[in-house]
């Protein structure tokens, strides 16, 4: 009975040992598996188990697009249908245009019609432009994209133009004259109609233009995969598209963590060589990309001020959608929609905003608003949240006037270097968790982060806050909500390729159309940069933030006309 005893315990303490020796080893494993990066090109896959709260799901095609796989209503795809046949852009008849044959601003020009004609202010100034190859020969098809303003540098003062494609190589610029006094025209070729097939090609083909990263980390040990709405090959993903409002967004899977161990998304890169060498012809900075065409006789017109005493109405405009939708005098922003108060004194402001909760959501084109008016008003004190530096939330406070100002960046695709998966919201989302009421102020703006993707993916974004912007008015009628729109940018060879002032164009063309005949405001910002003397500029300067705010807090507080 003792010997029986005593191999029991020798028999427990080989046990323990054995259990000490497994224990160190885990510890040792772990120490070396600390900060494991991997590449979604390099996976490989592994025939374990996976715990995640997110559905993993093995792809069968390739691309994994989620888009594509949106369930529409016939109202939804009827719409969808006309906006994408609304921003429909002319082709050349040949699919291969040699790059001398392309449109060269350099031997294009304009003429204004009628230049010695008698103009007074409110009349239509009308303007030719002939588009020609780099040959000198007429073109002989449309589908070029220009921007035209009208401008007078002593008086900074500028409006845009309208610009009607006539697809033989000819464009007809209407500007209405706004002001008297010596007004030049500025015609300028943004990209010729050849490097546009080349923006759409890539809009439909390489939506992975940018990439994206997410970390997943659980303990000591993290991965690092790519994520985007597409994702190529047949590597299993974890699907993180959102339950509520059904956008779709997709990571593959790392190789040892679970979809639920995910805490970060940022900016992966932009890829390269997406041109052929014949293509990268049409984007040259110097020569075809964001280049003045001139004028063959006067670029300028006299205009003489309106014969009546009282002309307070002269610049008026009925028509809501009414073009130009404003323009500037003197460096500030006047609207032709509605009535505009210059908030010069930051007194002003905080008088406007006394008692209320301001809202914005979208990118760092409206960060720019919470850094102005935290900036600006001096009881306006930003709380600190503990938030990555350009990326949010943020959060401004004045306590002594009951002043609550936030911003929070829109759901991804969202190009920031690191965004919390915790900060991940959708504005819809967003939107349904707000009460509402007469206190509530909301902007919004989405556009530049979408511009690589195709347009039923901005589409579908749209439809979502739509979706909840009508459901709160509905419920909070009283509630104000104003849509900042996208603005024009500086562009080189590479940005062509990712953020054109022709993508953005073509989105901010959706958005009003979707927006249109609801009980929201627009704040103008395309007009507002493209009218301004300053060089076009992804963040505009202050003084073009400034008229921004001039024209958001002119709809919080309205004069009294």
């Amino acid at each position: 009975m003792w010997r029986d005893s005593f191999r029991l315990q020798i028999f427990c303490l080989l046990m323990a040992i054995l259990a000490i020796v497994v224990l160190v080893h885990n510890f040792f494993q772990l120490e070396h598996l600390d900060d494991d990066t991997v590449s979604g090109s390099n996976w490989i896959t592994e025939n374990n188990v996976q715990h995640s709260l997110s559905r993993t799901t093995k792809t069968t095609r390739k691309p994994y697009c989620g888009y594509k796989q949106q369930i529409l209503s016939k109202r939804e795809q009827a719409e969808q249908e006309s906006l994408l046949a609304a921003i429909k852009w002319p082709k050349p008849s040949d699919s291969k245009i040699a790059f001398v044959q392309s449109t060269d601003p350099a031997h294009s020009d304009f003429v204004i019609l009628k230049p010695s004609r008698f103009f007074k202010v409110g009349d239509q100034l009308e303007v030719l432009v002939r588009m020609k190859d780099f040959q000198g020969k007429p073109k002989q098809y449309g589908g070029d994209y220009l921007q035209a303003r009208i401008h007078s540098p002593l008086l900074k003062a500028g409006a845009t133009g309208r610009i009607v494609d006539c697809h033989n190589g000819l464009y007809k610029v209407f500007f209405t004259l706004l002001w008297p006094g010596e007004v030049k025209v500025s015609v300028s070729l943004v990209h010729p109609s050849e490097a546009i097939q080349v923006l759409l090609r890539l809009r439909e083909e390489r939506p992975d233009r940018v990439y994206f990263k997410s970390s997943f980390k659980s303990g000591r040990y993290s991965e690092t995969t790519e994520c985007n709405v597409c994702l190529p090959g047949d590597l299993p993903v974890c699907n993180f598209t959102d339950l509520y409002t059904g956008e779709p967004w997709f990571c593959y899977k790392p190789r040892k963590l679970s979809c639920a161990s995910r805490i970060s998304h940022a900016k992966g890169g932009y890829q390269k060589g997406l041109l052929t060498q014949e293509e990268s012809l049409f984007f040259q900075s110097d020569v075809n990309i964001k280049r003045p065409i001139l004028s063959s006789g006067p670029d300028s017109v006299i205009v003489k001020p309106k014969t009546f005493t009282d002309s307070s109405g002269m610049d008026r405009a009925e028509d809501p959608t009414a073009s130009p939708s404003g323009y500037y005098y003197e460096d500030q922003w006047r609207s032709r929609t509605h009535w505009i108060h210059h908030f010069n004194k930051s007194d002003d402001i905080t008088k406007c905003l006394q008692g209320k909760v301001i809202h914005l959501f979208g990118d760092s084109t409206i960060r720019q608003w919470f850094e102005y008016l935290t900036a600006f008003v001096p009881d306006l004190v930003e709380f600190n949240l503990g938030s990555p530096k350009n990326v949010g939330p943020f959060m401004s406070v004045d306590l002594k006037h009951n002043i609550l100002l936030k911003f929070r960046c829109h759901g991804p695709p969202i190009r920031f270097s690191t965004v919390f998966s915790s900060e991940l919201r959708y504005i819809a989302n967003e939107l349904n968790g707000i009460v509402g009421g007469r206190n509530t102020v909301i902007a919004i703006t989405i556009w530049s982060h979408f511009s690589t993707f195709p347009v039923e993916v901005y589409i579908q974004r749209l439809r979502n806050i739509r979706r909840s912007v009508i459901q709160l008015l509905d419920r909070s009628p009283k509630t104000l909500i104003i849509i900042r729109t996208a603005n024009v940018q500086e562009l080189g060879p590479e940005v062509s390729l990712f953020n054109s002032d022709w993508y953005s164009f073509q989105l901010d063309s959706v958005m009003r159309k979707m927006f249109s005949g609801i009980a929201v405001h627009f704040v103008d910002a395309w007009e507002m940069s493209l009218a301004h003397y300053l060089p076009h500029n992804l963040h505009p300067k202050e003084v073009i933030v400034k008229n921004q705010i001039d024209a958001f807090l002119s709809y919080v507080c309205p004069l009294q006309t």
